[in-house]
């Protein structure tokens, strides 16, 4: 069984540690003891609330007001924090809740989309290659 301690939880989900303690004392968010006698989170229950979270968020209505149907399922709302441009390509990034997201496109495609800091947007992300990574757990 994995178990997360309350700062790991807090890191994977761009909250404070208090805040996830007020979810737990609220109920929303099962706290468990982990080997080492520390309240901890059961994956499973972690990966259960945040899609709940995720699905619970108001996103901006500017965000999905045009978009009718779409084949990528990776959305992530966020505020354009960089834009590189050069003569016919450029560098977008945006910051999505504890996620920074690249993205490199043509100059003109930024250009029309107005992208720049500040521009609230959404990645939207469809690849047939997704890499998965298994961190160290610390004990």
């Amino acid at each position: 069984m994995t178990t997360l301690r309350i700062s790991d939880v807090a890191g994977l989900l761009g909250v404070s540690d208090d805040t996830v303690r007020r979810w737990a004392d609220a109920g929303k968010l099962p706290l468990v003891r982990d080997d080492s006698g520390r309240q901890a989170v059961e994956g499973a229950a972690l990966a259960r609330f945040s899609t709940e979270l995720a699905a619970s968020v108001d996103r901006p209505p500017a965000v999905d007001a045009a978009v009718v149907g779409e084949s990528a399922r990776n959305r992530f709302p966020g505020i354009v924090t960089r834009v590189v441009r050069d003569g016919v390509m450029a560098q977008v990034e945006i910051q999505a809740g504890p996620h920074r997201i690249v993205s490199l496109m043509s100059r003109e495609s930024a250009d029309e989309l107005g992208l720049e800091p500040g521009v609230i947007a959404v990645a939207s992300v469809k690849s047939t290659n997704v890499v998965m990574e298994l961190p160290q757990q610390r004990r």
